[in-house]
């Protein structure tokens, strides 16, 4: 077979609906749309979620809750969680990052205090709790809020 000689599957095909074309394409005078009323009208039609002048649906539901667009979003890490790295490592934001720790840096990183660290690592952080500093400085760590 040569691609002069490919045709598509019978019925893979359908040509275009002529519409208001008088004799033969059976389209005619109102081109498919009756007679007259809004959709008969160019540019005619309801809007999504119309019901004909009833209430929307959407409009009905209970709406609910408040939304902050001022909120701050932390990426949270436990204190268990960075005895993965070698004693003296800096812990960084970008590091947590490329070990899996994190997925997004969100409005930055956070570090709580569950779980226990046994080994003396250096921590940048964006915000980091009370008790997870007194544990990083008592594992004999630093840490520095960016």
């Amino acid at each position: 077979m040569n691609l002069n000689e490919m045709k598509f599957n019978e019925g893979a095909r359908r040509s275009r609906k002529i519409i208001g074309r008088g004799q033969g394409s059976g389209h005619g005078k109102t081109a498919g749309k009756g007679h007259k009323g809004q959709n008969a009208r160019s540019g005619g039609g309801v809007a999504i979620g119309f019901e004909g002048g009833q209430t929307p649906f959407f409009k009905s539901m209970p709406k609910r809750g408040f939304t902050n667009f001022n909120r701050v979003e932390y990426a949270v890490v436990n204190l268990g969680d960075l005895n993965r790295f070698e004693e003296g490592t800096t812990v960084t934001p970008e590091l947590l990052k490329e070990c899996g720790l994190v997925k997004k840096q969100l409005d930055g990183i956070k570090v709580l205090g569950n779980g226990a660290l046994e080994k003396k690592i250096n921590v940048t952080c964006n915000k980091i709790s009370a008790s997870a500093k007194a544990a990083i400085e008592k594992a004999g760590g630093t840490v520095e809020v960016i």
